[in-house]
């Protein structure tokens, strides 16, 4: 009986012990995400049959980029620089389909955006005017490349051009390059996409909504049949061959044969796929009061997704982007103006204090700062083959080190100051540059860290890699770089004027060294959260013939914030005016548009957001533990768990020593000083809070959800989240909740503890993440019903409930825990072990366990029979 009796605390101690591991398990992993792949495959048509072409989403989408690749294709060849044989070319149409090819739906040619080709200044352009434009050549039986059965005049070989049809109705017939909806710098069109050695390739594709691109009007409400929708849209790919005339592959490669995609023998080999889209403007009733929030843009892409499923619950909060130092500023000065976002207490700013009574502050999303880039291969000549094969394609990943960061921020690259030297001659102050290189791609430095480099070509100009595009105004992820780059002990020797490895020099004006800046002052990176363009030099750039001068400001112009730098690095192009037009009126510099097709380099300061909106390629950046990390979910994840501070957890650079912690991750906060607001305001972003912390935290693209480029926030931040809602609504005056005074509340960090109970601070310590994907029960106000076909799976997190979830293998952690625990427990004696001892202490992931105390021990032994 004794026997028996062991064996039997064993296994219920063993199943309990294995349960608890497994719920621990389950605790610290992510919520639930609802992305359920929207990914489409089609195949071609005519001789493009074993062609297969694929979009990586097609629903849920918005303002945004998404991938399309294709296969079995046949590599494409060139007339000199001009695409000849063998390309693809992508647009994006509207309207129903018009019938004229059962087997694969799409729509009518007249309704597409294509043809916004520059009409001067295609010296570079590696188009002939035929295959980027409208332009076709009636042909009342066209067989030929670019001919057509319609357009033109009524003679054979005429030529004409494809009308533009916009959603208004308003038909442009003629000059359809120059038409008044779409031009080179607004369109998403790809006139040229390179199909490699193997027969693939692959772009990334914006797609427009009608806030965008109105003329097309997708995502617009549209009201059919008693029901309004979303208007949908198309995305078209024609693939451009290699036959001739009389059907034979086409022998000169003296000149292109493609001609028009939109001309009806193209049109033919088209393929469309539908494209669905969020609603455009908002769900938010007409008239219906507003409750501003405003702050940090980190926080901009979702609190746009969360607007929208609150707006059905009948609260309307409207967003404005503000740099985080002015919206502390705002708030500290005005308790009265809403709700703010930042990464930072109310104070933490020098030369200012934290407001006096009770601040709320509670995380709401996880996500940082990223150098994102659209990098395209150019091999030089005598590259190795297996290089060449890749001519055209994207660079998909780089390392940089912050001293590699400073170099760009400080325009110390020789092309950074556009002409301070010619034909080796330095202007005047300007002799640092002679020996620095002319941009990143040739730093030996660099080269060393990602040595493909040593095989590429790169035109290095400033609207290239010699600078970083960079958002104007003061923003905490400005601070954010700065201080990784000051955690960094080669990146402080550079900026203090001493020469890298290999030789290269700080601009001066950047120099923290107050000998060497010509100023007579040291730059205070300590004291930066902007990028300032600080070099004075103004020049004519050389070669233009231009009577006017450019200065660093027009060299490398400031883009309004990062969702924009994202999006202009997407269509590489850096706003810089290099063309001097003298037959302007006054004549004035120019912008060229983006940069040729096969040789674009643009890299930009953006947030992980608006670089996953866009599909940018990012950095993996040298962290404090020395290695280089991409901004994946997992890596913000890491570095949140250094967040520290007393007041609100910060994550700084130099304190996220985790060999898989991302540098530039940062906690974002949402603060609300509740003595300024009424009872019905508190209410409402009680409400805001709520969500932000359950359903918020959810990923996925349909409105609602957390967008990609945010980590969710580990279950002990949600927690907290869901006490200051809590805490807001019992709000009774400047006392209540404990107050924490001019202090804040904590949120947690190492070591960290909570503000005694004040508003936004529950009563438990712990770290800022400390793991977890437990029950967020604060999210009930707005409907958590699940969409983008994410069935009841997308609710587990936010109500707590666990639901069939064949995705998530963690579903079985704690049932598969409590019988590992008992086998483990029957099976002891067999492995030598004589006695259960209690209390257990079981490791954990991520350094924790779990005890089984002897109160337990005791309650199991009073279940057992007694002893005989």
């Amino acid at each position: 009986m004794k026997r028996i009796r062991r064996l039997l605390l064993r296994g219920v101690a063993g199943a309990t012990v294995g349960a608890l591991a497994g719920f621990a398990v389950a605790q610290s992993a992510p919520p639930a995400s609802a992305a359920v792949s929207s990914a489409v495959t089609v195949p071609g048509r005519g001789e493009f049959k074993d062609m297969r072409f694929t979009v990586d989403q097609t629903t849920h989408l918005s303002s945004q980029a998404v991938t399309v690749s294709w296969s079995g294709g046949t590599p494409t060849t060139f007339a000199g620089t001009l695409f000849d044989t063998d390309f693809v070319q992508i647009m994006q149409c509207w309207g129903d389909d018009d019938g004229t090819v059962p087997g694969n739906p799409g729509p009518p040619r007249t309704q597409c955006q294509y043809g916004a080709s520059p009409t001067t200044d295609r010296g570079n352009w590696p188009g002939n005017d035929y295959d980027d434009t409208r332009k076709v050549f009636y042909s009342a039986d066209p067989t030929n490349y670019g001919q057509d059965d319609r357009y033109g005049a009524t003679n054979p070989n005429a030529p004409g051009e494809v009308p533009f049809k916009p959603v208004s109705g308003a038909t442009v017939t003629t000059n359809t390059q120059n038409n008044p909806y779409f031009n080179r710098n607004t369109t998403n069109e790809v006139d040229f996409a390179r199909t490699g050695a193997g027969g693939t390739g692959k772009e990334y594709f914006e797609v427009q909504t009608a806030n965008e691109a109105p003329h097309l009007g997708c995502g617009a409400p549209v009201r059919t049949n008693g029901v309004t929708k979303p208007r949908s849209c198309w995305l078209v790919i024609v693939p451009q061959g290699h036959l001739d005339l009389d059907g034979k592959p086409y022998a000169d490669h003296s000149q292109v044969n493609a001609g028009s995609p939109v001309s009806a023998t193209n049109w033919k080999n088209r393929v469309a796929i539908p494209l669905h889209f969020n609603t455009v403007g908002t769900n938010c009733a007409l008239g219906a009061s507003e409750r501003p929030t405003t702050g940090s843009e980190l926080a901009a892409d979702a609190m746009t997704s969360w607007q929208a499923a609150l707006c059905p619950a009948g609260r309307v909060y409207g967003y404005t982007e503000l740099g985080e130092p002015d919206a502390r500023a705002r708030l500290g000065a005005d308790g009265t103006s809403g709700l703010a976002f930042t990464t930072r207490a109310l104070g933490a700013d020098e030369g200012t204090t934290a407001p006096p009574g009770t601040t709320s502050y509670a995380p709401v999303a996880l996500s940082g700062a990223v150098i994102g880039f659209t990098i395209e291969r150019r091999p030089k000549a005598g590259a190795p083959e297996s290089e060449a094969k890749l001519a055209g394609t994207k660079v998909e990943s780089v390392n940089l080190t912050p001293r590699l960061v400073a170099k760009l921020l400080t325009e110390s690259y020789g092309n950074s100051t556009w002409g301070s030297v010619l034909r080796g001659t330095a202007a005047k102050g300007y002799g640092w540059v002679k020996n620095n290189p002319a941009g990143l791609a040739s730093d030996p430095e660099f080269v060393a860290l990602n040595p493909e480099f040593a095989n590429l070509s790169v035109a290095e100009t400033p609207a290239t890699d010699t600078d970083l595009m960079t958002a104007l105004g003061h923003s905490d992820s400005a601070r954010a770089v700065w201080q990784w780059i000051l955690a960094d002990k080669e990146a402080r020797q550079f900026l203090s004027g001493v020469s890298d490895d290999w030789g290269m020099r700080v601009n001066p004006y950047y120099s923290t060294n107050a000998d060497l800046n010509p100023i007579g002052a040291a730059f205070d990176p300590t004291r930066t959260d902007d990028f300032p363009k600080s070099d004075p030099w103004c020049t004519i750039p050389p070669g233009t013939g231009a009577t006017q001068k450019q200065c660093m400001i027009d060299f490398h112009p400031y883009v309004e914030d990062m969702h924009s730098g994202a999006l202009h690095t997407r269509r590489a192009d850096t706003l810089w005016k290099s063309t001097w037009d003298a037959l302007a009126s006054p004549p004035a510099f120019k912008s060229p548009g983006p940069q040729t097709v096969g040789s674009r380099f643009v890299i930009t300061v953006t947030d992980a957001a608006s670089a996953a909106r866009y599909g940018l390629q990012t950095a993996r950046l040298r962290n404090a533990a020395g290695r280089f990390v991409a901004p994946t979910t997992a890596a913000l994840t890491a570095a949140a768990g250094s967040a520290s501070g007393k007041g609100v957890a910060e994550i700084t650079p130099a304190a996220a020593k985790a060999r898989a912690a991302y540098p530039l991750a940062q906690l974002v906060y949402a603060v609300v000083r509740p003595a300024g607001l009424d009872a019905a305001a508190r209410k409402d972003y009680a409400a805001l809070l709520r969500y932000a912390g359950g359903s918020g935290q959810i990923s996925g693209a349909d409105p609602g959800r957390l967008p990609v480029g945010y980590a969710p926030l580990p279950r002990k931040l949600r927690e907290r989240t869901t006490r200051a809602a809590e805490a807001l609504l019992r709000f009774k005056g400047g006392s209540s909740g404990g107050g924490s005074g001019s202090s804040g509340s904590s949120t947690g960090g190492n070591g960290g503890s909570d503000t005694g109970g004040s508003v936004g601070a529950g009563s438990s310590g712990g770290t800022a993440a400390d793991g977890g994907a437990g029950a967020a029960s604060a999210s009930a106000t707005p409907s958590s019903a699940p969409s983008y076909d994410g069935g009841k799976a997308v609710q587990t997190t936010a109500t707590g409930a666990t639901p069939a979830d064949p995705a998530n293998p963690l579903r079985y952690a704690v049932p598969v825990g409590a019988a590992l625990g008992a086998a483990a427990g029957a099976g002891a004696p067999f492995a030598g072990g004589s006695r259960l001892r209690l209390p257990l202490r079981v490791p954990l992931p991520g350094g924790r366990t779990v005890t089984v105390v002897p109160e337990l021990s005791e309650r199991l032994r009073r279940l057992l029979p007694p002893r005989s």
